[in-house]
């Protein structure tokens, strides 16, 4: 037996799978059908104990963790598995897919990752809609606990992604036969694989650099800037607004995703806020404002910008489900991010384009 208690004392008891351990972290719900590796595996869910919503997880089990010929997994958004922790309806240990070898169980387990099944998700999810994300603790052992409040850290307290982001520049030059020389530095926030492989595959070579690198002292030869996605408050990463304000005084093209969006927002002086419950699917439509354009895009943030911006700056796109800014673009064309996740894994691949028109401006 094991819980998941919520910080208002709230518990929710199932059974316990994967890894034999405690663990806590801030609870967000992903309503996604398929993608569990690859959510699991996106830095954007680092702290975060995550409920899938879709009922059975795991019959298609986990594909293999190696490496590409650039080195970082090919299968998967990242090196590790950031969630803390993964709450299901109904895990599956039996798997059929040709690319698996392994059950998620057994990939959890050896990742000391845990988890819990059989859970009303369902109840649990609208929990967290009718009264916001809330902080979590899962425990194993039930036996004496009783139904009371629990003091767990915010995560979003911490610069979580100075703890996700890259130590090292890492350089990565695509094939040879692709090659548009054209080079880029990417501010690498909790940056997902797939952003790698989508600019590698337009032949766009790659300085991949820590959130906090210094673009004023770069000995680094570059034509754009680009910003990722990334975990928890976009307020903590003043040093990597301050080298995108940079950017933008030296009118240096630069497009940023996810947090990119928020970072760049907070660049030229507007401002963000957290969401009541985040947006996490592959199914959110967004409308390009004067257009009548609607896409369906994959989503993972907790943090939103607020639709005030500068003179020059224009809101991009917008949920059309809460109406909630979803891109911003400057007049220029030279300046612009998306909220959303163009390289989508999991998810469509409505804006993808999106690469290629930021290629165009460089």
């Amino acid at each position: 037996m094991a819980q998941l208690i919520l910080q208002d004392g709230t518990v929710f008891t199932g059974d316990p799978f994967g890894a034999g351990v405690d663990t806590d972290g801030e609870v967000v719900f992903n309503t996604g059908m398929v993608g569990y590796p690859e959510s699991m595996t996106d830095p954007s869910y680092e702290g975060q104990i995550l409920v899938f919503t879709y009922p059975l997880i795991g019959n298609y089990g986990v594909p293999s963790e190696e490496k590409n010929r650039w080195g970082f997994a090919e299968n998967f958004e990242s090196e590790k598995i950031h969630v803390r922790g993964i709450i299901v309806a109904q895990e599956s240990r039996e798997y059929s897919h040709h690319k698996a070898v392994s059950s998620l169980h057994n990939w959890m387990e050896h990742h000391k990752i845990p988890g819990i099944t059989g859970i009303d998700t369902r109840a649990l999810t609208k929990k967290l809609r009718e009264h916001g994300v809330m902080l979590g603790r899962i425990e194993q052992k039930s036996e004496g606990r009783s139904q009371k409040a629990v003091s767990i850290e915010d995560p979003n307290m911490r610069n979580l992604v100075a703890e996700v982001s890259c130590k090292n520049i890492i350089t990565y030059e695509p094939d040879a036969d692709v090659s548009i020389k054209k080079s880029i530095i990417a501010f690498d926030c909790g940056m997902k694989n797939n952003i790698l492989r989508s600019f590698l595959k337009r032949g766009v070579t790659v300085h991949r650099v820590p959130w906090n690198y210094d673009l004023v002292t770069s000995p680094l030869k570059f034509d754009a800037v680009f910003i990722s996605n990334g975990p928890g408050d976009p307020k903590m990463c003043t040093e990597t607004i301050k080298q995108i304000q940079f950017a933008l005084a030296k009118n240096i093209p630069t497009f940023g995703i996810c947090l990119g969006n928020q970072l760049l927002a907070l660049a030229i002086g507007g401002d963000t806020y957290k969401l009541p419950y985040g947006h996490r699917s592959a199914n959110q439509p967004c409308l390009e404002v004067g257009t009548k354009r609607c896409i369906i895009t994959s989503q993972n943030h907790g943090f939103a910008v607020k639709d005030q911006l500068p003179t020059g700056w224009k809101v991009w796109f917008t949920n059309a489900n809460d109406g909630s800014v979803e891109g911003i673009r400057h007049e220029s064309g030279k300046f612009f991010s998306v909220q959303f996740h163009p390289e989508a894994t999991p998810g469509p691949e409505d804006a993808n384009y999106l690469f290629d028109e930021f290629l165009k401006i460089i």
